[in-house]
């Protein structure tokens, strides 16, 4: 260990963040390593170590030979003054070197409000925070995730962005990589290259012009880029990779469990998620393929917890027979079984009976929407009955504990939809004292609502957020009707759901945004103990731009979208026809129930179907 950082992890929290040597974690000889890859994750060691995307590309880099590919965390505030008073520049957890002698470093971007942190951990790291500045001796500078669909705020700081699922992508980029060194190629004849794999977007290469009214007016792509960059996929799930033997972590995290990757894509359409469009189409895995993973990642981790991890679980058909397969030796052993994203529509008291015998805890639903009318605007297919016979369900069955999750601020909203919350509530209240068994255990109804943002390659990519003040009007209404001890009403700071829609719909001008936030202290902005909404506004204001230009302006069907370059298989007519069925109320048929031609199915190889 280097003796400077020896010296100051006693001063720091949670010091095992920073000292690599987990179980499994994967060390190289470096005589035998020809590329060096740092896979960044803008969060705490504790967050990144949760993410199963980080942990499948992780380990299909290092399965490559020659290749190694170690992790690199954002370290918190109180590690990051230690390390710059030592000049310790942000390093590789597997070695210890400083990533700046890496040939690739790579960002996974789950969320808008990480951007800040991006550049921290370049500076930090001695890289030029500006891809302008980085010359031949510095890394290349990769990002992918959800947020590289619009990676445009991004633009000025990042060299590729990988769209959609990394398997295979990422691996064709880095013998790329190796080529061209063999061959003596500049890192900017290396660029174009890149730009030639599907699903490699290098912004350097597309130039943008701008209207008197600050609409984009053109993008071109110069140098042989393609005119549009489709997203890639993993055809087969049973033959992709997964991590059964992962890194055991050295200190508590998120999701300190194992995490089941049941399928990819949604079959629904609700109209406001963004992972439900980008992460199209369907593709499932086998009933045996999963119970081989569930358990070989039990027994090789010492877990005492599954956790099936997809969009919506209760969607996966053989559910029961999977919950069977791996119950049969999850029991014997106490291991939990747990299945998250569960719909009210679907919702089987008999499988969660089941799955709970180890350990029993709440249940956890997302009506979206208090009213009919507007669960059907926004295409959530869950009706007011599906959630009372669940909480029936439910609390006949002993269950005492429910969240709820709603969101304010969606498109056509009204008054009358506002307090259909608190109405819904009530009503799932009275429901259990109609059904317990055991009333003197009382019963906790948490109501949680978030402040709606549209997003980017979704039906409401046009629509406007509502203000700040209009949405906290919104709260305060629905708090006022939420008067019954045993439900609790929690909801999300509006200030942070604004920034999010700002940098999740901007352009590339916000480049000189995020970098004089940054260069005024901005970091960790996700969490509220750092966020500094006055900071920013600041910072736009310094700037001469103005954030309600990206959050409060409604989009004509003709404007020309700063994302336009950028397609997730996804037809952008297809989305405008959704947006219009959204203000008729009219609901979108689910794509088991029938295909809407969305476009998706494009990217599956000849002969497959969605939902395989």
């Amino acid at each position: 260990m280097n003796p400077k950082l020896e010296r100051i992890l006693p001063r720091v929290q949670k010091p095992a963040r920073y000292t690599g040597g987990e179980y499994h974690a994967v060390v190289k000889d470096k005589a035998q390593v020809n590329l060096r890859f740092a896979f960044c994750f803008p969060d705490t060691y504790e967050i990144g170590m949760s993410n199963l995307g980080m942990r499948i590309l992780y380990g299909i880099m290092n399965e490559m030979e020659g290749v190694w590919c170690e992790r690199v965390f954002a370290p918190w505030i109180d590690m990051e003054e230690e390390m710059r008073k030592a000049d310790i520049p942000l390093y590789g957890l597997e070695s210890g070197d400083p990533i700046t002698h890496f040939d690739f470093v790579g960002f996974s971007l789950g969320y808008e409000m990480a951007y800040t942190n991006l550049l921290n951990m370049l500076d930090l790291a001695h890289i030029p925070v500006l891809a302008a500045e980085r010359g031949e001796e510095f890394p290349i500078v990769v990002a992918g995730g959800t947020c590289a669909f619009n990676g445009e705020p991004l633009a000025d700081f990042v060299d590729i962005f990988s769209l959609g699922e990394g398997e295979e992508v990422t691996v064709e980029m880095l013998e790329l990589y190796r080529k061209g060194r063999a061959l003596g190629w500049s890192k900017q004849e290396y660029l174009r290259q890149a730009a030639q794999i599907p699903g490699l977007y290098v912004p350097s290469l597309y130039d943008v012009t701008y209207h008197e009214d600050g609409t984009v007016a053109s993008i071109t792509p110069r140098e042989g880029a393609p005119a549009q960059v489709t997203k890639r996929i993993v055809q087969n799930l049973d033959k992709a990779y997964y991590p059964t033997r992962t890194i055991i972590p050295s200190t508590e995290i998120v999701h300190d469990r194992v995490m089941l990757e049941v399928f990819r894509g949604c079959i629904r359409g609700c109209r406001f998620c963004q992972a439900g469009y980008t992460y199209r189409p369907v593709r499932t895995k086998s009933v045996e393929t999963l119970v081989e993973q569930g358990i070989r990642s039990a027994q090789d981790s010492g877990y005492e917890e599954i956790t099936l991890s997809s969009l919506s679980t209760s969607d996966y058909r053989p559910l029961n027979d999977l919950c069977d397969g791996l119950l049969d030796y999850c029991e014997p052993r106490s291991i939990s079984l747990n299945l998250p994203s569960l719909r009210a529509d679907n919702f089987s008291m008999e499988l969660m009976e089941r799955i709970q015998r180890v350990r029993k805890s709440g249940l956890t639903f997302a009506p979206e929407a208090g009213t009919q009318r507007l669960r059907d605007a926004i295409n959530k297919d869950v009706t007011e009955e599906d959630v009372l016979n669940t909480a029936r369900k439910a609390f006949s069955g002993g269950y005492s504990t429910v969240k709820l999750y709603f969101m304010l601020g969606l498109p056509t909203e009204t008054d009358e939809d506002v307090l259909g919350i608190a109405d819904l509530a009530y009503k799932v209240y009275q429901t259990w004292r109609e059904v317990t068994p055991n009333r003197s255990r009382g019963v906790k109804i948490t109501v949680s609502t978030s402040f709606f943002v549209p997003k980017p390659h979704t039906p409401f990519q046009w629509e406007q957020q509502i203000s700040m003040e209009e949405y906290q009007r919104r709260v305060k209404l629905l708090r006022e009707h939420m008067r019954n001890r045993s439900i609790v009403y929690n909801w999300h700071d509006a200030d942070m759901s604004y920034m999010e829609a700002v940098l999740a719909r901007g352009d590339r001008r916000l480049g000189k945004v995020i970098y004089d936030a940054w260069k005024k202290g901005a970091h960790f902005d996700s969490w509220d103990e750092c966020y500094d909404y006055d900071r920013w506004m600041e910072t736009f204001r310094d700037c001469g731009i103005d954030p309600d230009f990206y959050t409060s302006r409604p989009r004509a069907r003709d404007e020309l979208l700063p994302w336009a370059m950028i397609s997730d298989g996804v037809r952008e007519d297809f989305l405008w026809k959704e947006r219009e069925a959204c203000y008729r109320s009219v609901v979108s048929p689910n794509c088991r129930k029938q295909c809407t031609g969305c476009g998706a199915n494009c990217l599956l190889e000849k002969g497959r179907k969605c939902d395989e």
